[in-house]
């Protein structure tokens, strides 16, 4: 017998493999701050934003429901991730091929940073979905674009503003975490105009999965 696959479902899978794959990048790049046109930023900033319309993609898939369901795996998986690298990092290292201690100063993350980086993912992804859902029952199919703005415009800043409090208030001077706090929500803001097209890539399954 030969199965077929729907092809909603292999959209739904290419997309929730990007949406975690983004996720795990970000959380790693986020380990390092970076200057983009004079501003100081985590590096996570250059691939997260993309999350968010890959979400809305995914809702508009399969629903709400395995929207939130992608949200929790992905934290998971960011954690099993983190707790990882901290036992891989400390960990004997093989003396016959050399101390090592490049991937302990690299990837061994601090655990504010991935605190942050989790609890800001979950939060502002959580509110996305919210806006997202209330945009679709009160216009429907029409006006697309609108869900990924409205969602976006509200979780962005909620993202930044948590991670960048999280992550470094107290550790860096109040204007560096204000400085990296706008940049984020300028940056995340710019990628949202540039991916809004992406929501028109995809098809909704079910209307009634909103």
């Amino acid at each position: 017998m030969t199965w077929t696959i729907p092809r909603s479902l292999n959209v739904l899978a290419m997309l929730a493999a990007a949406y975690v794959a983004a996720q795990m990048m970000a959380d790693i790049a986020s380990l390092r701050i970076v200057e983009v046109f004079g501003l100081s930023i985590d590096g996570g900033t250059l691939i997260y934003p993309f999350t968010f319309t890959l979400r809305d993609m995914v809702h508009k898939v399969a629903g709400a429901a395995v929207a939130r369901t992608l949200i929790f795996t992905a934290a998971a998986i960011n954690v099993v991730m983190a707790l990882l690298f901290r036992i891989v990092a400390v960990m004997p290292a093989d003396l016959a091929v050399g101390p090592q201690e490049e991937f302990g100063a690299v990837l061994s993350p601090v655990v504010r940073i991935v605190i942050a980086s989790i609890v800001a993912e979950v939060v502002a992804e959580l509110i996305d979905t919210g806006v997202y859902t209330r945009w679709v029952r009160r216009f429907g199919e029409t006006q697309q674009w609108g869900r990924v703005l409205a969602s976006n415009s509200i979780a962005i800043p909620i993202d930044s503003v948590l991670f960048s409090v999280i992550a470094f208030a107290g550790a860096l001077p109040a204007s560096a975490v204000i400085e990296i706090m706008v940049a984020n929500i300028l940056i995340k803001g710019l990628v949202t105009f540039i991916s809004i097209p992406w929501i028109y890539a995809v098809k909704a399954r079910d209307s009634s999965l909103v």
